[in-house]
């Protein structure tokens, strides 16, 4: 049914260990095809979490409950080898950290074309010039040598525009980016966004952003959502969520990220000052 979304989340939770830690509380959003949704909130406050629990990469410690719909398809429950035919193809994620994310014992070439031999069956000659194509893309001008190269041997901007190129070259349908340019100059950061946008203008893609740079999801975005401890606490387009936040947390989050505006000498804002502990948060401006 036209419409209808591509990604729906309803009433997610995930805990983990024995004692059932929640790390997501009941969460609902929607995505679809060719939304730009941002998610920002604190370190800790689930973004990482709901990004792994889309692409089924919770550790075997995680209690999932809930439900994560693909087109219809339920995700929660199924088997990693039904989640691999849907990963680095309908959809594929630009990790946080390159070092952990990519395998130090294989070229880096190699592991960007990996979606291409899986999914697309592309030709050796034929994904090799995919790869070259799309690292130049990403801001790599020496693409040959970064493709040959191992991990250890590409600096950490160079390594960050590995994996982007690697999460968007099968042109997925759905990309999560988790903190996408966070070892980049602005610079280079720029040229990741623009290629970023073109390649999911390029096929009506969704994208979940996921960062703690609100200057950065602004370029990015449409709509918004903020979490806080599991929760999501606002939602709403993304003008209207920044230009007039209507929960204090989000009101304390553009605060705290505003510290350019604060005049030199006086108290930077903190998210405390958003709270009150008697009362909860403090609604009053």
């Amino acid at each position: 049914m036209a419409g209808e979304p591509l990604l729906a989340v309803r009433d997610l939770r995930v805990d983990f260990g024995r004692r059932r830690a929640p790390a997501l509380r009941g969460i609902d959003f929607d995505l679809r095809a060719g939304q730009r949704l941002g998610l920002i909130g604190e370190s800790g406050s689930g973004k990482s979490v709901t990004a792994l629990a889309l692409m089924g990469l919770l550790p075997e410690t995680a209690h999932v409950e809930g439900s994560i719909r693909w087109e219809g398809l339920e995700l929660v429950g199924m088997s990693d080898g039904e989640y691999t035919k849907l990963r680095g193809d309908a959809m594929s994620m630009i990790f946080q950290e390159p070092m952990t994310a990519l395998d130090p014992t294989m070229r880096v070439g190699r592991q960007v074309a990996e979606a291409l031999r899986l999914h697309g069956g592309a030709p050796a000659g034929k994904a090799r010039e995919r790869v070259l194509e799309m690292l130049g893309e990403v801001g790599l001008p020496d693409a040959r040598r970064v493709a040959d190269s191992f991990p250890h041997q590409l600096s950490g901007g160079q390594r960050q525009r590995s994996l982007t190129a690697m999460a968007l070259i099968n042109r997925p349908r759905l990309v999560i980016c988790d903190e996408p340019t966070t070892a980049l100059d602005v610079t280079v950061q720029a040229r990741v966004l623009e290629v970023l946008n073109a390649e999911l203008r390029a096929v009506n893609a969704a994208c979940l952003f996921i960062s703690h740079d609100l200057a950065v999801v602004s370029q990015v975005c449409d709509d918004l959502i903020v979490m806080y401890r599991g929760e999501l606490v606002e939602a709403g387009p993304l003008a209207q969520v920044l230009g007039n936040p209507q929960h204090p947390y989000t009101r304390g989050l553009i605060a705290t990220a505003a510290i350019s505006a604060v005049p030199p000498g006086q108290r930077l804002p903190e998210i405390e000052d958003f709270w009150n502990p008697d009362d909860g948060w403090n609604h009053h401006e």
